[in-house]
């Protein structure tokens, strides 16, 4: 550039080629050619107020306006738009403009700022470069901006939709009229933010005429998972699939389909087309938090006409708490769009990025609260060597390993040689460290998932690769399992690891599943109730987002198709942190419940009587937001008849509510008579809580919290995840024997005290012979009381202890009213030794069939012995059967009462009788 050119003419020469580089035709005043091409920018056109620096004509015709200004002055543009306004307005020279021109810029060259006067308040903002001819033509045809058609969104439909979608869906729509051009979406893990998302394009696009549309993920599986939820979509008004309404292109190479209306890219990919450079695909499976190498300086992006600044309309920004700074964000300062950010874990910078503007805001333990999300627990495992580290002496034979290759070598020692706890699995692999924890996870997940017959779905965080390796052959070995129990999910995965996801999802293996990062962030497994952490994490979004894999809920069928022994719907997620990664993270790490051993009932008592800390009234939200996850409509009818209708879903959400700090704040400004954006004493704060709890507590009644702790009962196990064992010995204690003897001496006063209340009793005590008027409702009435007036005589809690005392080695009961039979029987002398129901029956059945056929010529036929074994069946499960029966499944579906008697003829009650009395003899 000559040193002679004023600043002012060096300004000019960079519009210049920001203006030809967006497909303009710059010419000088004298030598205007409107024929060359579809626009030209023509210098100091002579209007009726003087000359403009620069005035657009698209298709011959004036279009817009430029002020140049020098570089020095990039900050004072704003002060320069009512000059450009001005030569908008005026009278072109040979040129017949009745109105004024629509679009205006101020530019140095370096910074440009636009307006687009057509909007409803034409407000400028800063752009990357000029608008290409082509995109101010389309503009002008569609006869009104984008802004303005935004005014006219009709109302929301808000069916299929949560509530907390409506509110960030209404609450954008709103940001967008009022011409905001960032919006952060902050929207708890597992509460739809896609669908949310997925939901607002389809009506930018079919209501705001939006022309195209970019979902930006940071790793290619949110890229897929996101095409996957839009293929799926489909609204609320319309038969037709979101991808069969609009064209919908995930970015797999360079090339961007111009017919594209919806475009899923990763930010790695969109960089890559902005600077014109091939793209290791490999870099897209690496989310930016993640990236262990970055370069030192960002390569600065340049303009590309093949992917123009105003390409998009709209970008929505998934997982935007990683992906909007540094390097990645000057690809979303490059396009003039809408920004709408998504995240669950927004940090200060993201809340900055996105000017505070804040359009939905819902949290986890509102989640939690409105049943979208269930809460977790912590479990510790604590090693010698995983907190302290370990030596290793010199002059000993060690073991070498290189990593990538995993080919060994013996050395010998030179040096003694300390290492750090930090140090494990990277530069020093303890195999007997891997080893401990993962025995003691092995010994002790039932203690964390009592009743359970298979290890609940499993995810481990590994630091490395290699780490995962070891890991995986770790598990196998020490739950004695196969390939299938314990398998890889991360990039560099041998097997298909889209494939291996799919399968622990949805089906019965793998029982556990190691990552390093695959799936830390954004993929869904609904059925994992576990996630074990043999990897610290420093970043504290990061952390919650590994945490966000375990809190989405599912319900008892779904649960049961993967655990089939889940006997409820999830109800949380178990932390087992092995690294102490919990204790390395001081905010937002900590669990709901920080009053574990305090009983419910205590909890509800205390918050009644007037306890309005955080720690007791989030305790008690989250423990009656687990037990609502598993209470049947009965059970809640019940509650919301005696807390006067307010279900308790509401109940929950007045408790959270009275502990959000933005709640106390606006009630603290309240009562103290401040404004509403005043900052509140914490005296006052502390007043305002301690009153919002109050009215929270209001529906609390004696009774009530009464009818909640039966019902707990009935629902809840007791966890105790706060004492760690160390296996010092496997067999019978002598305190264990004497607890057995205890628990079943108290199950047979019961009985003993009950048999004179308890029609069912009394037969089994005192008339044995009449046992076949014992009926099911007969036994379910035992079976309610008992849980009622001994919730600790659990007929399968006194099985166990039974077992002991018996030595015995059968097959457990399928039902507690099963069980109950059994310990009826031993408790009456009617079994010396514990059996199980079905064994009795069986042995009865057979023996009733032999006796009949060795006194009687007549035999069964094939067809009446079917039937006679599903009856023994029906007994079997549950004790008794009726002529009322025969018309129930199973024996609806082969003919019912009228093929029994078919069968039997007038034998049919008889049979039925002798059945009735045989068999539980």
């Amino acid at each position: 550039m000559p040193s002679n050119q004023n600043p002012e003419q060096i300004a000019r020469d960079h519009i210049d080629k920001l203006l030809q580089q967006a497909g303009w035709a710059v010419q000088n005043k004298n030598q205007i050619d409107l024929h060359s091409g579809l626009g030209q920018a023509v210098r100091e056109y002579q209007t009726d107020t003087g000359p403009a620096d620069y005035i657009l004509f698209v298709d011959g015709k004036p279009v817009g306006v430029i002020e140049a200004k020098a570089e020095q002055h990039g900050h004072k543009l704003t002060a320069v738009e009512e000059q450009t306004a001005e030569y908008a307005a005026a009278k072109l020279k040979w040129v017949s403009n009745s109105q004024p021109l629509p679009f205006l810029y101020e530019s140095t060259g370096a910074i440009t700022r636009f307006t687009d006067a057509r909007d409803p308040k034409p407000r400028s903002r800063e752009v990357f470069s000029f608008h290409r001819p082509e995109t101010l033509k389309e503009w002008l045809d569609q006869g009104c901006s984008l802004r303005h058609r935004l005014q006219s969104l009709p109302h929301l439909n808000p069916q299929g939709l949560r509530e907390c979608q409506e509110i960030a869906i209404n609450n954008l729509e709103d940001s967008f009229k009022h011409n905001r051009p960032r919006a952060l979406i902050q929207m708890a893990t597992g509460s739809g933010k896609t669908y949310t998302a997925i939901t607002s394009m389809y009506r930018l696009l079919k209501f705001g005429e939006a022309k195209r549309i970019l979902f930006l993920v940071d790793t290619r599986n949110l890229g897929e998972q996101a095409e996957q939820e839009m293929m799926s979509y489909l609204p609320n008004d319309d038969n037709r699939k979101f991808t069969e309404l609009y064209s919908v292109q995930r970015l797999q190479s360079s090339y961007v389909a111009k017919d594209s209306q919806v475009c899923i890219s990763t930010i790695q990919r969109l960089y890559s087309i902005l600077k014109g450079e091939e793209l290791d695909s490999s870099l897209e499976d690496i989310n930016p938090a993640e990236q262990l190498t970055k370069p030192k300086q960002p390569m600065p992006v340049v303009y590309n006409d093949k992917v123009p600044l105003e390409f998009f309309d709209f970008i929505f920004i998934d997982e935007c708490h990683r992906s909007i700074y540094n390097l990645w964000q000057q690809v979303l300062d490059y396009f003039d769009s809408f920004l709408i950010g998504l995240t669950a874990t927004p940090d200060n910078r993201t809340y900055g990025f996105f000017k505070k503007n804040v359009v939905s805001e819902y949290t986890h333990e509102k989640a939690v609260a409105d049943g979208v999300n269930v809460g977790n627990e912590i479990y510790l495992i604590e090693t010698r060597i995983s907190q302290s580290g370990g030596k290793i002496p010199a002059k000993l034979q060690i073991q070498k390993r290189e990593k990538l290759t995993r080919k060994k070598r013996w050395e010998q020692q030179d040096q003694d040689e300390t290492y750090t706890n930090k140090e494990l699995d990277n530069s020093v692999v303890n195999p007997d460290q891997i080893r401990t924890v993962i025995r003691a996870y092995q010994q002790n997940w039932q203690t964390m998932f009592p009743g359970r017959q298979e290890v609940p779905k499993t995810l481990i965080f590994a630091k490395t690769d290699s780490h995962a390796d070891d890991i995986i052959q770790t598990v196998r070995e020490e739950f004695a399992e196969g390939n299938a129990f314990c398998k890889k999910v991360t990039y560099k995965a041998d097997e298909d690891p889209k494939s291996t996801l799919a399968d622990f999802r949805n089906a019965y293996h793998p029982r556990i599943a190691v990552t390093v990062d695959m799936i830390a962030t954004g993929t869904d497994v609904k059925p994992l109730e576990c996630l074990l952490f043999m990897r610290d994490v420093r970043s504290r979004n990061y952390f919650e987002q590994m945490k966000g894999r375990g809190t989405r809920t599912l319900d008892m069928d779904g649960l049961k198709k993967v655990t089939p022994s889940a006997l409820t719907a999830k109800t949380h997620y178990v932390i087992v942190d092995a690294v102490g990664v919990t204790k390395s993270l001081k905010t937002a790490s900590q669990p709901l419940i920080t009053k574990p051993t305090v009983a419910l009932k205590d909890l509800a008592m205390g918050v009644m009587m007037g306890a309005h800390d955080s720690d007791a009234v989030s305790s008690l939200a989250a423990r009656l937001a687990r037990l609502n996850q598993q209470l049947s409509p009965a059970d809640q009818a019940k509650i919301k008849n005696l807390a006067g209708g307010i279900p308790l879903s509401q109940i929950i959400n007045n408790l959270f509510n009275a502990i959000d700090p933005d709640s106390i704040a606006q009630k603290a400004c309240e009562q103290a008579g401040l404004p509403s954006d005043a900052e509140p004493s914490d005296q006052q704060c502390q007043q305002a809580q301690a009153e919002l709890v109050k009215q929270a507590a209001k529906v609390f009644t004696g009774e009530l919290v009464n009818l909640i702790d039966s019902i707990r009962r009935d629902k809840e196990q007791t966890i105790d995840h706060l004492n760690l064992d160390t296996l010092t010995f496997s067999g019978w204690a002598t305190d264990a024997q004497t607890a057995a003897e205890h628990l079943t001496q108290e199950f047979a006063d019961y009985l003993a005290s009950h048999k004179d209340q308890i029609e069912a009793l009394s037969i089994f005590y005192d008339q044995p012979q009449r046992r076949r008027d014992i009926t099911n409702a007969m036994l379910h009435q035992i079976l309610d009381q008992l849980k009622t007036d001994k919730p600790k005589l659990a007929p399968l809690h006194v099985w166990q202890a039974y077992s002991q005392l018996d030595n015995y080695q059968g097959q457990q009961p399928i039902s507690e009213l099963t069980a109950l039979v059994g310990l009826i029987r031993r408790v009456c002398g009617m079994d010396q030794q514990l059996t199980h129901f079905a064994d009795t029956v069986r042995r009865n059945f057979q023996t009733w069939v032999m006796q009949h056929h060795a006194g009687n010529p007549y035999k069964f036929s094939e067809e009446q012995m079917a039937w006679l074994q599903m009856i023994r069946d029906s007994i079997a499960n549950s004790y008794h059967i009726d002529r009322d029966d025969l018309e129930l499944a199973p024996f609806d579906g082969q003919g019912g009462l009228s093929k029994m008697y078919q069968l039997f003829g007038a034998e049919m009650d008889t049979v039925l009788d002798e059945l009735n009395e045989a068999l539980v003899a």
